[in-house]
């Protein structure tokens, strides 16, 4: 709505929301009003250049489609996640009453090469210490509830786990053969991979979207740097982590059913169960044996 303002109407009687500069010379007043919407209030002579400018930007922007409606699913958290820190604790107290169980499931890149392969599951349930456990139980409980309530409780675990797995491996193809790590950071950079592929769904011909969706992947990035990348930790595996999430995160957001199809996450969450029972049994057949 474009409506001219007599010389003496005076600023005093409109209920503007904003001034700005018109064109050269000129102001205009945003107005609203319950009949007519939202409007420029001009001055008389004004007018013709005023509709003259609001023309000439349609015209400009007549092939720009600025406005794009993007479907951005609702913040969820799945408090499933909870479980998945009491039984890193549980670990972390049966490691603490048995010195040598550590010896069993940590990461060796020597055990592995000898074909050890459950240690790539196992180390991510063993902690150092204390601090090492709340560290990663923390912040995973947070990304993992989130993982699991974007993508499904069943298929959100078992890509996190995964992810952590593929850290593991990027650690055992890397590091020198006598290299051992344990923990859960994999699995927790794994979920900030999956985390950050959501931007991913919104990917489409306009180049307004295909910003959006790496700007998206580009926070998920510094937060890795910020989280990922302190002094002393493994962070080759955080690194394989992390992309391992983002490789299984992107067909996973493309296919959102699944997140709510019950029968998928009863599925994934039977074969994350199935992989902790065999790996750790194959690791305690050791341990029991030796001790």
């Amino acid at each position: 709505m474009l409506a001219a303002r007599p010389d003496s109407l005076t600023d005093e009687r409109q209920t503007p929301v904003h001034r700005l500069a018109f064109g050269v010379g000129g102001d205009a007043t945003v107005d609203h009003s319950e009949e007519a919407g939202w409007g420029l209030i001009v001055d008389e002579h004004e007018t013709a250049h005023a509709q003259s400018i609001i023309r000439q930007y349609q015209k400009e922007n007549r092939h720009w489609p600025w406005q794009q409606k993007i479907s951005i699913p609702p913040l969820a958290f799945d408090w499933g996640s909870l479980a998945w820190t009491f039984l890193l604790s549980l670990f972390f107290l049966f490691n603490e009453r048995n010195a040598s169980f550590r010896d069993y499931g940590i990461m060796n890149n020597a055990a592995i090469s000898r074909g050890e392969w459950w240690r790539l599951f196992t180390a991510i349930y063993l902690h150092a210490d204390l601090g090492h456990l709340a560290s990663n139980a923390g912040i995973g409980f947070v990304l993992l509830g989130l993982a699991m309530g974007r993508f499904g409780t069943g298929l959100g675990l078992l890509a996190g786990f995964l992810a952590g797995a593929v850290g593991n491996v990027s650690s055992w193809l890397v590091y020198p053969i006598n290299h051992q790590s344990l923990g859960a950071s994999g699995m927790v950079m794994g979920c900030l991979g999956l985390l950050a592929t959501q931007s991913v769904s919104i990917l489409g011909p306009h180049p307004q979207k295909l910003k959006l969706a790496v700007g998206g992947l580009a926070a998920g990035g510094m937060l890795f740097v910020l989280m990922g990348l302190s002094p002393g930790t493994d962070v080759v595996a955080h690194l394989g982590g992390f992309l391992g999430g983002v490789l299984l995160g992107v067909p996973l957001t493309f296919l959102p059913r699944l997140a709510r199809d019950t029968r998928a996450n009863v599925m994934a969450g039977a074969l994350f169960s199935a992989l902790t029972i065999i790996a750790w049994w194959l690791a305690l057949g050791r341990f029991l044996k030796i001790s």
